[in-house]
């Protein structure tokens, strides 16, 4: 019986000579990047939908560059301080790079850029563990969106219904989702059943950095607060 490719030995150091080179590429390609576009911004998201990023991305290949990954990489790249900084002020831009961020280099005007960003939104559904934008409540009653052979999944969900010739029926209200709270896992499939999208992708510009001059975004914080931070 031949043996289980799972089951054969790794050498460790392979693996950590290939993560390291991958992170030495990345490091590579973010110095080129910065001698290449005019501008460097540091944004945040929230709701991150790899689809729709993916897709914006590439409406924007010809003119920027992004990227995504760990901080501490990107933060390397640019140098973290004064002192390593690979062009001057660029150690402001490091030190924002923390929790859900990411770089955008462009050779693109300031006034399309924060366009671009300030109105950018994607909709789409909640995922389990998200907090609830807004409270979701059905009526006590008829379910015709549903057919019949959906009864014992919706019960399953801990949907109070049952059938009544043949067609599905909410024997109380029923709260879906709740404000401020947690979706479960049952409350997540049934928003995604009823078609409500409450999750919304968004980008949110936090600094920009050019040879010229550096530029905060992000309310409650100064130059003071990244010299320092």
């Amino acid at each position: 019986m031949p043996k289980s490719k799972r089951n054969r030995p790794v050498t460790l150091s392979k693996t950590k000579k290939k993560g390291r080179e991958h992170k030495e590429s990345i490091v590579n390609s973010i110095r080129d990047a910065v001698e290449k576009y005019n501008s460097i911004y540091v944004f945040s998201f929230e709701n991150m939908r790899n689809l729709k990023f993916k897709e914006f991305r590439e409406q924007h290949k010809l003119t920027s560059r992004f990227f995504l990954g760990s901080n501490k990489v990107m933060q390397v790249s640019l140098g973290r301080s004064a002192a390593d900084e690979i062009r001057p002020g660029l150690h402001k831009v490091s030190k924002l790079l923390c929790g859900d961020a990411g770089l955008f280099l462009t050779n693109l005007p300031r006034e399309e850029v924060e366009r671009l960003f300030n109105e950018y939104e994607e909709y789409d559904f909640a995922r389990t563990g998200t907090t609830a934008t807004e409270t979701v409540e059905l009526k006590e009653g008829p379910l015709e969106q549903f057919t019949h052979e959906m009864e014992p999944f919706l019960r399953k969900q801990g949907m109070p219904v049952r059938l009544n010739k043949g067609v599905i029926e909410l024997v109380s209200d029923f709260v879906v989702s709740e404000e401020g709270k947690p979706l479960s896992p049952e409350c997540a499939r049934i928003l995604r059943l009823l078609g409500t999208k409450t999750a919304t992708f968004k980008l949110h510009l936090i600094c920009r950095w050019s040879p010229e001059d550096f530029e905060l975004y992000r309310e409650g914080l100064d130059d003071s607060d990244v010299e320092s931070a």
